[in-house]
């Protein structure tokens, strides 16, 4: 069984990644300094799997402890690289903490790896980094506009620090751009789960807003060029995502995966926030306070993908529909306001 080291293993997709890798017979190592995420992820992994995943609660900035890290895990053959700050707003008010974060965790990873000759590398990016695209859907040929905020640069930026990287390396590389992952593992045992005053998403929002967490839901911008003014964003199930990330390594390991690749992780479907709203309501029977705001500074007006590379190579497919989204995420926010 191979060991992969999944980084941010205790966050949001993370976490359902090392669930997908443990179902398929990986070993996993998890890094995670739990500034977003929360240390009872791992015992909601055992809850699920049964299997207990040992994390090193380090900073990946910290070359040193990065480097420790792989000593005491000598046998890693690959690395998932999910740990970083994500939230548009929360980077447009502080965007060195983002460059920072961002770009000197991947350059420390991306030279221990080259130096302990490990060979496998996927990145988490984000449909971000297309900006406001001339063309929808985007392929992952579709030119990359300006970033909207500092989190998409750090995103952009990334990318082509693993290209240039790439060229001079040992290893190989994947980079999927995810669009919007959401929803919960189907047992209802994990979820998103992030530490208080970091919930930007708007699903726990929505499911925060209907459990009582939250007043209400605040929608930014309804005067967008879309069929009710609201932004379209391509929705896909946070299970579908995590299980592109072990198609990524068994098509690395393959031998068939070129030293640098790209893949769009969608559903293909652009869903305006509005809908969504409407979707919930009609899910769950209940019905949601929500309030119009202006736009929200970063934010791109629509984005959705085309997923045909991923089918094709990978033999991806999102298989879990927008009602199993929303049925999965609410079934878990209930379970979180069972536990307090």
């Amino acid at each position: 069984m191979s060991k992969i080291l999944v980084t941010g293993g205790c966050g949001y997709i993370g976490s359902h990644t090392v669930i997908d890798l443990l179902d398929h017979g990986f070993q996993v190592v998890s890094v995670d300094n739990y500034m977003r995420s929360k240390p009872e992820a791992l015992d909601n992994i055992n809850n699920v799997t049964g299997r207990q995943v040992i994390n090193y609660d380090i900073d990946l900035c910290d070359r040193q402890a990065v480097a420790h890290v792989f000593e005491q895990e000598p046998d890693i053959s690959g690395v998932i690289h999910f740990a970083a700050l994500k939230s548009v707003p929360e980077s447009v008010a502080d965007p060195l903490l983002y460059y920072r974060n961002n770009l000197e965790s991947l350059v420390n990873l991306l030279e221990i790896c080259e130096k302990k000759e490990v060979s496998q590398f996927v990145f988490s990016s984000s449909c971000s980094v297309y900006g406001n695209a001339d063309e929808l859907p985007v392929t992952e040929e579709t030119q990359l506009k300006e970033a909207e905020s500092p989190y998409a640069r750090s995103k952009q930026i990334s990318e082509k620090i693993i290209a240039d990287f790439s060229r001079i390396s040992g290893g190989k590389y994947v980079i999927l751009r995810y669009f919007n992952p959401v929803g919960a593992h189907e047992s209802g045992l994990i979820g998103e789960n992030p530490r208080d005053g970091a919930v930007f998403n708007v699903f726990p929002r929505i499911t925060g807003v209907a459990i009582g967490k939250y007043d209400h839901l605040d929608i930014f911008g309804g005067d967008y060029d879309t069929r009710d003014g609201t932004c379209i964003r391509d929705y896909i199930h946070v299970m579908d995502i995590a299980h592109a990330h072990t198609l990524a390594l068994q098509y690395i390991a393959g031998g068939q995966a070129p030293k640098y690749d790209i893949f769009n992780l969608g559903t293909g479907l652009g869903v305006t926030v509005m809908e969504v709203v409407k979707a919930f309501e009609r899910v769950s029977g209940l019905p949601l306070r929500y309030e119009m705001k202006p736009r929200r500074a970063g934010d791109v007006e629509s984005i959705y993908a085309n997923n045909n590379k991923a089918v094709q190579r990978l033999g991806w497919h999102a298989t879990r529909d927008l009602d199993t989204m929303i049925s999965t995420a609410w079934t878990w926010e209930q379970a979180l306001a069972k536990q307090k």
